[in-house]
């Protein structure tokens, strides 16, 4: 790979929550001509996202928050979403875990993972760990809503999985790695009872 790719320059842009910043790059092409880009890079960490599931009831809890870019683009900007957030130095598993608690009250069991994904890799680092857990009474611990001091503001919705399924075919679900956790669900599911 380095034999492709030369990092001419970089140059931070902005340092706050995350860093952006500005790369000059030499791209070396299959065809052998080498081309100078530009690109800009926001790094906040990666990350870790759970879909709570309660296989007896087929229901699905997720979080609906507001979202800042969701509003600048003209959508609905409290977006229906898994719970998710920065690993924080955590293991995948263990941050996916932790929000799940912060965001809903629940502390999930049998966690699975499903794969890890980039939702935007034209300009983000972020990389998603992917994970499905279980839920029911037992599991809640407290009234979840998130953390005042990150600025959430988490209402708690629990949903048949196949309404949630069909709110993605109705754009009332938005949310990359939320389609992704409820369409493998949804897949296993059927692989199973088949």
């Amino acid at each position: 790979m380095s034999d492709r790719i030369t990092i001419v320059s970089r140059t931070l842009l902005v340092k706050k929550w995350g860093n952006l910043t500005n790369f000059s790059l030499d791209y070396r092409r299959r065809d052998g001509q080498i081309q100078r880009l530009e690109r800009e890079v926001y790094d906040h960490g990666s990350a870790a996202a759970l879909l709570l599931f309660d296989p007896d009831r087929d229901t699905v809890l997720l979080v609906r928050q507001f979202r800042l870019p969701v509003y600048l683009n003209g959508d609905d900007p409290d977006l229906l979403e898994v719970c998710a957030g920065l690993l924080d130095g955590e293991s995948a598993e263990v941050a996916a875990a932790r929000e799940a608690l912060e965001e809903t009250g629940h502390a999930p069991h049998s966690l699975l993972h499903v794969c890890d994904c980039y939702a935007s890799p034209g300009s983000l680092t972020e990389k998603v760990a992917l994970f499905i857990g279980r839920y029911d009474a037992g599991t809640l611990r407290d009234a979840g809503g998130g953390l005042v001091e990150e600025g959430e503001e988490i209402e708690i919705v629990e949903l048949a999985l196949t309404e949630a399924l069909s709110m993605i075919g109705d754009g009332r679900i938005l949310d990359a790695k939320t389609i992704i956790l409820l369409q493998h669900l949804a897949l296993s599911q059927r692989m199973t009872r088949a």
